[in-house]
Protein backbone atom coordinates (compact mmCIF):
# COMPACT_ATOMS: atom_id res chain seq x y z
CA UNK A 1 0.00 0.00 0.00
CA UNK A 2 3.03 2.30 -0.20
CA UNK A 3 1.75 3.87 -3.42
CA UNK A 4 -1.62 4.79 -1.91
CA UNK A 5 -2.93 8.33 -1.65
CA UNK A 6 -4.84 9.04 1.55
CA UNK A 7 -6.84 12.23 1.96
CA UNK A 8 -7.60 13.94 5.27
CA UNK A 9 -10.36 16.52 5.48
CA UNK A 10 -9.65 19.12 8.16
CA UNK A 11 -6.44 20.84 9.27
CA UNK A 12 -7.25 21.07 12.95
CA UNK A 13 -4.99 19.33 15.41
CA UNK A 14 -6.70 15.92 15.04
CA UNK A 15 -6.61 15.99 11.23
CA UNK A 16 -2.98 17.11 11.15
CA UNK A 17 -1.92 14.55 13.77
CA UNK A 18 -3.63 11.83 11.72
CA UNK A 19 -1.98 12.93 8.46
CA UNK A 20 1.41 13.06 10.20
CA UNK A 21 0.91 9.58 11.68
CA UNK A 22 0.13 8.17 8.24
CA UNK A 23 3.40 9.58 6.86
CA UNK A 24 5.29 8.00 9.77
CA UNK A 25 3.61 4.60 9.73
CA UNK A 26 3.24 4.22 5.97
CA UNK A 27 6.39 5.54 4.28
CA UNK A 28 5.76 6.15 0.61
CA UNK A 29 2.06 6.84 1.08
CA UNK A 30 1.04 10.20 -0.32
CA UNK A 31 -1.02 12.26 2.13
CA UNK A 32 -3.20 15.21 1.09
CA UNK A 33 -4.86 17.40 3.73
CA UNK A 34 -7.83 19.46 2.53
CA UNK A 35 -8.82 22.54 4.56
CA UNK A 36 -11.42 25.19 3.75
CA UNK A 37 -9.65 27.95 5.68
CA UNK A 38 -6.46 29.68 4.57
CA UNK A 39 -4.53 28.62 7.66
CA UNK A 40 -4.30 25.53 9.85
CA UNK A 41 -5.86 25.34 13.33
CA UNK A 42 -8.42 28.05 12.51
CA UNK A 43 -11.32 26.82 14.63
CA UNK A 44 -11.45 24.55 17.70
CA UNK A 45 -7.67 24.12 17.86
CA UNK A 46 -7.04 27.83 17.51
CA UNK A 47 -9.54 28.71 20.25
CA UNK A 48 -8.42 26.03 22.71
CA UNK A 49 -7.69 26.83 26.37
CA UNK A 50 -4.34 25.02 26.15
CA UNK A 51 -4.94 22.48 28.93
CA UNK A 52 -3.32 19.05 28.70
CA UNK A 53 -5.81 16.91 30.61
CA UNK A 54 -4.54 14.05 32.78
CA UNK A 55 -7.62 11.81 32.39
CA UNK A 56 -9.51 12.59 35.60
CA UNK A 57 -13.03 12.89 34.21
CA UNK A 58 -13.56 10.06 31.75
CA UNK A 59 -15.18 6.66 32.46
CA UNK A 60 -12.49 3.95 32.70
CA UNK A 61 -12.56 1.76 29.62
CA UNK A 62 -13.98 4.51 27.39
CA UNK A 63 -12.16 5.54 24.26
CA UNK A 64 -11.75 9.02 25.76
CA UNK A 65 -10.04 7.69 28.87
CA UNK A 66 -7.72 5.37 26.98
CA UNK A 67 -6.68 7.85 24.31
CA UNK A 68 -6.35 10.78 26.72
CA UNK A 69 -3.96 8.94 29.04
CA UNK A 70 -1.95 7.57 26.11
CA UNK A 71 -2.00 10.94 24.41
CA UNK A 72 -0.51 12.85 27.36
CA UNK A 73 2.74 10.88 27.21
CA UNK A 74 3.00 11.23 23.44
CA UNK A 75 2.28 14.96 23.55
CA UNK A 76 4.75 15.61 26.36
CA UNK A 77 7.49 13.82 24.44
CA UNK A 78 6.68 15.67 21.20
CA UNK A 79 6.77 19.07 22.90
CA UNK A 80 10.12 18.24 24.53
CA UNK A 81 11.55 17.10 21.19
CA UNK A 82 10.42 20.28 19.38
CA UNK A 83 11.05 22.74 22.25
CA UNK A 84 7.34 23.64 22.36
CA UNK A 85 5.75 25.00 25.57
CA UNK A 86 4.68 22.31 28.05
CA UNK A 87 4.32 23.33 31.69
CA UNK A 88 3.05 20.98 34.39
CA UNK A 89 1.41 23.59 36.60
CA UNK A 90 -1.05 21.18 38.20
CA UNK A 91 -4.80 21.27 38.70
CA UNK A 92 -7.10 21.51 41.72
CA UNK A 93 -10.65 20.17 41.39
CA UNK A 94 -12.31 22.03 44.25
CA UNK A 95 -15.42 21.19 46.25
CA UNK A 96 -17.04 24.28 47.80
CA UNK A 97 -20.16 22.58 49.24
CA UNK A 98 -20.75 19.45 51.30
CA UNK A 99 -23.04 17.99 48.63
CA UNK A 100 -20.10 17.94 46.19
CA UNK A 101 -17.93 15.67 48.34
CA UNK A 102 -19.56 12.46 47.14
CA UNK A 103 -19.11 13.47 43.50
CA UNK A 104 -15.51 14.39 44.22
CA UNK A 105 -14.89 10.96 45.72
CA UNK A 106 -16.45 9.30 42.66
CA UNK A 107 -14.15 11.42 40.51
CA UNK A 108 -11.16 10.27 42.55
CA UNK A 109 -12.04 6.61 41.98
CA UNK A 110 -12.62 7.24 38.29
CA UNK A 111 -9.20 8.94 37.99
CA UNK A 112 -7.54 6.05 39.80
CA UNK A 113 -9.16 3.70 37.31
CA UNK A 114 -7.50 5.72 34.57
CA UNK A 115 -4.10 5.62 36.32
CA UNK A 116 -3.87 9.40 36.62
CA UNK A 117 -0.39 9.91 38.10
CA UNK A 118 0.20 11.30 41.60
CA UNK A 119 -3.42 12.28 42.20
CA UNK A 120 -4.24 12.96 45.85
CA UNK A 121 -6.99 14.38 48.04
CA UNK A 122 -6.39 17.70 49.77
CA UNK A 123 -7.96 19.14 52.90
CA UNK A 124 -9.04 22.75 53.30
CA UNK A 125 -5.66 23.57 54.84
CA UNK A 126 -3.71 21.79 52.11
CA UNK A 127 -5.62 23.74 49.45
CA UNK A 128 -4.42 26.99 51.05
CA UNK A 129 -0.83 25.77 51.05
CA UNK A 130 -0.91 25.33 47.27
CA UNK A 131 -3.35 28.08 46.36
CA UNK A 132 -3.53 30.74 49.11
CA UNK A 133 -6.37 32.64 47.41
CA UNK A 134 -8.56 29.64 46.58
CA UNK A 135 -11.57 28.71 48.70
CA UNK A 136 -13.10 25.29 49.09
CA UNK A 137 -13.54 22.58 51.70
CA UNK A 138 -11.68 19.79 49.89
CA UNK A 139 -9.99 19.18 46.55
CA UNK A 140 -8.28 16.72 44.27
CA UNK A 141 -4.77 17.68 43.20
CA UNK A 142 -3.39 16.50 39.84
CA UNK A 143 0.22 17.76 39.75
CA UNK A 144 0.92 16.44 36.25
CA UNK A 145 -1.87 18.36 34.52
CA UNK A 146 -0.17 20.77 32.12
CA UNK A 147 -0.69 23.68 29.76
CA UNK A 148 0.66 24.04 26.23
CA UNK A 149 0.17 25.93 22.94
CA UNK A 150 -2.01 23.79 20.66
CA UNK A 151 -1.91 26.09 17.60
CA UNK A 152 1.91 25.97 17.74
CA UNK A 153 1.77 22.17 17.94
CA UNK A 154 -0.60 22.05 14.96
CA UNK A 155 1.73 24.24 12.91
CA UNK A 156 4.61 21.91 13.79
CA UNK A 157 2.55 18.90 12.67
CA UNK A 158 1.94 20.68 9.36
CA UNK A 159 5.70 21.14 8.90
CA UNK A 160 6.22 17.42 9.57
CA UNK A 161 3.64 16.48 6.94
CA UNK A 162 5.19 18.67 4.27
CA UNK A 163 8.72 17.52 5.17
CA UNK A 164 7.58 13.92 4.66
CA UNK A 165 6.29 14.72 1.16
CA UNK A 166 2.67 15.33 2.10
CA UNK A 167 0.54 18.18 0.85
CA UNK A 168 -1.72 20.62 2.70
CA UNK A 169 -4.28 22.24 0.42
CA UNK A 170 -5.63 25.37 2.12
CA UNK A 171 -8.64 27.32 0.93
CA UNK A 172 -10.30 24.21 -0.50
CA UNK A 173 -13.78 23.69 1.00
CA UNK A 174 -15.10 20.15 0.70
CA UNK A 175 -18.57 20.24 -0.83
CA UNK A 176 -18.56 16.85 -2.57
CA UNK A 177 -17.45 13.35 -1.58
CA UNK A 178 -18.04 10.43 -3.93
CA UNK A 179 -16.79 6.87 -3.76
CA UNK A 180 -15.64 5.59 -7.14
CA UNK A 181 -14.34 2.19 -8.23
CA UNK A 182 -11.07 1.84 -6.35
CA UNK A 183 -11.11 5.24 -4.67
CA UNK A 184 -12.81 8.41 -3.49
CA UNK A 185 -13.25 11.78 -5.21
CA UNK A 186 -13.31 14.69 -2.78
CA UNK A 187 -13.30 18.44 -3.19
CA UNK A 188 -15.38 21.39 -4.29
CA UNK A 189 -17.39 22.08 -7.42
CA UNK A 190 -14.32 23.67 -9.03
CA UNK A 191 -11.62 21.26 -7.92
CA UNK A 192 -11.58 17.54 -7.19
CA UNK A 193 -8.88 15.37 -5.66
CA UNK A 194 -8.82 11.61 -6.14
CA UNK A 195 -7.59 9.51 -3.20
CA UNK A 196 -7.57 5.83 -2.41
CA UNK A 197 -8.98 6.36 1.07
CA UNK A 198 -10.28 9.31 3.02
CA UNK A 199 -10.31 10.34 6.69
CA UNK A 200 -12.84 12.96 7.78
CA UNK A 201 -11.71 15.18 10.68
CA UNK A 202 -14.00 18.12 9.98
CA UNK A 203 -14.70 19.20 13.57
CA UNK A 204 -17.60 21.68 13.63
CA UNK A 205 -18.69 20.40 10.22
CA UNK A 206 -18.10 16.69 10.84
CA UNK A 207 -21.75 15.70 10.40
CA UNK A 208 -22.33 17.72 7.21
CA UNK A 209 -19.15 16.42 5.58
CA UNK A 210 -20.00 12.87 6.68
CA UNK A 211 -23.42 13.18 5.09
CA UNK A 212 -21.74 14.20 1.82
CA UNK A 213 -19.99 10.84 2.08
CA UNK A 214 -23.36 9.09 2.60
CA UNK A 215 -22.50 8.21 6.17
CA UNK A 216 -25.18 7.76 8.85
CA UNK A 217 -27.30 10.77 9.81
CA UNK A 218 -26.46 10.76 13.53
CA UNK A 219 -24.95 12.11 15.61
CA UNK A 220 -25.52 15.73 14.61
CA UNK A 221 -23.20 18.54 15.67
CA UNK A 222 -24.61 21.19 17.99
CA UNK A 223 -22.28 24.19 18.42
CA UNK A 224 -21.77 25.48 21.96
CA UNK A 225 -19.95 28.77 22.39
CA UNK A 226 -17.65 29.05 25.39
CA UNK A 227 -16.92 32.64 26.40
CA UNK A 228 -13.94 33.63 28.55
CA UNK A 229 -13.03 36.53 30.76
CA UNK A 230 -9.42 37.40 31.55
CA UNK A 231 -8.06 38.34 34.95
CA UNK A 232 -6.46 41.76 34.77
CA UNK A 233 -2.64 41.48 34.80
CA UNK A 234 -2.37 42.76 38.38
CA UNK A 235 -4.78 39.98 39.51
CA UNK A 236 -3.19 37.06 37.62
CA UNK A 237 -1.26 36.13 40.78
CA UNK A 238 -4.49 34.95 42.42
CA UNK A 239 -3.98 31.41 41.05
CA UNK A 240 -0.79 29.41 40.59
CA UNK A 241 -2.25 26.48 38.68
CA UNK A 242 -5.54 25.36 37.16
CA UNK A 243 -8.58 25.66 39.46
CA UNK A 244 -11.69 23.69 38.43
CA UNK A 245 -15.07 22.96 40.02
CA UNK A 246 -16.37 19.47 40.67
CA UNK A 247 -18.25 18.77 37.41
CA UNK A 248 -21.91 17.90 37.17
CA UNK A 249 -22.01 14.37 35.64
CA UNK A 250 -25.31 15.17 33.91
CA UNK A 251 -23.61 17.72 31.66
CA UNK A 252 -20.52 17.23 29.46
CA UNK A 253 -19.01 20.64 30.30
CA UNK A 254 -16.67 21.27 33.21
CA UNK A 255 -18.04 24.57 34.49
CA UNK A 256 -16.35 27.92 35.05
CA UNK A 257 -12.68 27.53 35.97
CA UNK A 258 -9.40 29.44 36.18
CA UNK A 259 -6.87 28.61 33.47
CA UNK A 260 -3.35 30.08 33.37
CA UNK A 261 -2.04 30.28 29.80
CA UNK A 262 1.52 29.86 28.54
CA UNK A 263 1.61 33.59 27.72
CA UNK A 264 1.09 34.46 31.41
CA UNK A 265 -2.57 35.46 31.17
CA UNK A 266 -5.31 33.76 33.22
CA UNK A 267 -8.67 32.91 31.69
CA UNK A 268 -11.88 32.64 33.70
CA UNK A 269 -14.55 30.49 32.11
CA UNK A 270 -15.93 29.23 29.90
CA UNK A 271 -19.66 29.23 30.06
CA UNK A 272 -21.47 27.02 27.53
CA UNK A 273 -24.23 28.63 25.48
CA UNK A 274 -25.89 27.31 22.36
CA UNK A 275 -24.32 29.12 19.39
CA UNK A 276 -26.52 30.18 16.51
CA UNK A 277 -23.81 29.37 13.96
CA UNK A 278 -21.22 26.63 13.79
CA UNK A 279 -18.54 29.30 13.70
CA UNK A 280 -20.45 31.63 16.01
CA UNK A 281 -17.61 33.09 18.05
CA UNK A 282 -19.67 36.26 18.61
CA UNK A 283 -23.20 36.51 20.00
CA UNK A 284 -24.25 38.47 16.94
CA UNK A 285 -23.20 35.76 14.49
CA UNK A 286 -26.26 33.93 13.21
CA UNK A 287 -26.29 31.42 10.38
CA UNK A 288 -29.85 30.85 9.07
CA UNK A 289 -28.73 27.52 7.61
CA UNK A 290 -27.24 26.32 10.89
CA UNK A 291 -30.21 27.62 12.86
CA UNK A 292 -32.68 25.80 10.63
CA UNK A 293 -30.62 22.64 10.97
CA UNK A 294 -30.81 22.88 14.76
CA UNK A 295 -34.53 23.66 14.76
CA UNK A 296 -35.33 20.81 12.41
CA UNK A 297 -33.51 18.13 14.41
CA UNK A 298 -35.61 16.32 17.06
CA UNK A 299 -32.56 15.83 19.28
CA UNK A 300 -32.23 19.61 19.74
CA UNK A 301 -35.68 19.91 21.31
CA UNK A 302 -35.21 16.83 23.48
CA UNK A 303 -31.87 18.22 24.70
CA UNK A 304 -33.52 21.59 25.44
CA UNK A 305 -36.28 19.94 27.45
CA UNK A 306 -33.70 18.09 29.50
CA UNK A 307 -31.23 20.92 30.12
CA UNK A 308 -33.21 24.19 29.84
CA UNK A 309 -32.51 25.26 33.43
CA UNK A 310 -28.76 24.96 32.88
CA UNK A 311 -29.14 26.79 29.58
CA UNK A 312 -30.90 29.74 31.24
CA UNK A 313 -28.11 29.99 33.81
CA UNK A 314 -25.42 29.89 31.13
CA UNK A 315 -27.10 32.61 29.07
CA UNK A 316 -27.44 34.79 32.16
CA UNK A 317 -23.68 34.56 32.65
CA UNK A 318 -23.13 35.34 28.97
CA UNK A 319 -24.88 38.71 29.23
CA UNK A 320 -23.90 39.63 32.79
CA UNK A 321 -20.28 39.76 33.94
CA UNK A 322 -21.52 40.02 37.53
CA UNK A 323 -23.49 36.76 37.19
CA UNK A 324 -20.55 35.08 35.46
CA UNK A 325 -18.18 36.11 38.25
CA UNK A 326 -20.52 34.98 41.05
CA UNK A 327 -19.74 31.39 40.05
CA UNK A 328 -16.02 32.11 39.76
CA UNK A 329 -16.00 33.88 43.13
CA UNK A 330 -16.99 30.68 44.90
CA UNK A 331 -13.53 29.32 44.06
CA UNK A 332 -11.44 32.48 44.44
CA UNK A 333 -13.28 34.50 47.10
CA UNK A 334 -13.23 38.23 46.56
CA UNK A 335 -12.63 38.14 42.81
CA UNK A 336 -15.32 40.07 40.98
CA UNK A 337 -16.35 41.98 37.86
CA UNK A 338 -13.77 44.73 38.42
CA UNK A 339 -10.96 42.15 38.29
CA UNK A 340 -11.63 40.94 34.76
CA UNK A 341 -11.91 42.04 31.15
CA UNK A 342 -13.62 40.32 28.25
CA UNK A 343 -11.52 37.61 26.65
CA UNK A 344 -11.98 35.40 23.63
CA UNK A 345 -14.44 32.67 22.79
CA UNK A 346 -14.40 29.22 21.26
CA UNK A 347 -17.06 26.97 19.77
CA UNK A 348 -17.22 23.31 20.76
CA UNK A 349 -18.51 20.77 18.26
CA UNK A 350 -20.80 18.77 20.53
CA UNK A 351 -22.34 15.66 19.01
CA UNK A 352 -26.01 15.07 19.79
CA UNK A 353 -28.04 11.90 19.27
CA UNK A 354 -31.64 11.93 18.08
CA UNK A 355 -32.92 11.12 21.58
CA UNK A 356 -31.37 14.34 22.94
CA UNK A 357 -28.33 12.70 24.51
CA UNK A 358 -25.13 14.75 24.40
CA UNK A 359 -22.56 12.26 23.15
CA UNK A 360 -19.71 11.97 25.63
CA UNK A 361 -17.21 9.50 24.17
CA UNK A 362 -15.19 9.84 20.99
CA UNK A 363 -16.92 8.31 17.97
CA UNK A 364 -14.75 7.12 15.11
CA UNK A 365 -15.81 4.57 12.52
CA UNK A 366 -15.22 3.45 8.94
CA UNK A 367 -17.63 2.82 6.12
CA UNK A 368 -16.11 1.58 2.89
CA UNK A 369 -13.01 3.60 2.04
CA UNK A 370 -13.97 6.48 4.31
CA UNK A 371 -13.14 6.86 8.01
CA UNK A 372 -15.19 9.46 9.90
CA UNK A 373 -14.34 11.15 13.20
CA UNK A 374 -17.89 12.02 14.24
CA UNK A 375 -17.28 13.21 17.81
CA UNK A 376 -13.96 14.46 19.15
CA UNK A 377 -14.56 17.11 21.82
CA UNK A 378 -12.23 17.79 24.75
CA UNK A 379 -9.81 16.14 25.47
CA UNK A 380 -9.23 15.60 21.73
CA UNK A 381 -6.34 18.09 21.62
CA UNK A 382 -4.64 16.31 24.54
CA UNK A 383 -5.29 12.95 22.87
CA UNK A 384 -4.54 14.00 19.27
CA UNK A 385 -1.45 11.83 18.79
CA UNK A 386 -3.17 8.83 20.37
CA UNK A 387 -6.30 9.41 18.26
CA UNK A 388 -4.07 9.45 15.19
CA UNK A 389 -2.50 6.13 16.16
CA UNK A 390 -5.92 4.66 16.87
CA UNK A 391 -7.16 5.67 13.43
CA UNK A 392 -4.13 4.24 11.65
CA UNK A 393 -3.87 1.05 13.73
CA UNK A 394 -7.48 0.04 14.26
CA UNK A 395 -9.36 1.69 11.44
CA UNK A 396 -7.13 2.23 8.40
CA UNK A 397 -5.15 -0.98 8.96
CA UNK A 398 -8.28 -3.07 9.59
CA UNK A 399 -9.13 -3.73 5.96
Amino acid sequence: MADETIGVVGAGIVGLATAREITLRRPGTKVVVLEKEHEVAAHQTGHNSGVVHAGIYYPPGSLKADLCVRGVALLRAYCAERALPYREIGKLVVAVRDDELGRMENLYERARGNHVPELRRLSREEIREREPHVGGIAALHSPRTAITDYPAIAREFAKDIVAAGGEIRLGLPVTAVRETPGGVEVGSADERVRVDRLVLCAGLHSDTVSRLARDREEPRIVPFRGEYLLLKPDRAHLVNGLVYPVPDPRYPFLGVHFTPRVDGSVEVGPNAVLALAREGYRRTRVSPRDLLGLAGYPGTWRMAARHWRTGVKEYRGSFSTAAFMRDAGAYVPGVGPRDVVRGGAGVRAQALDRDGTLVDDFRIHRHGRITAVRNAPSPAATACLAIARHIVETVLDDV
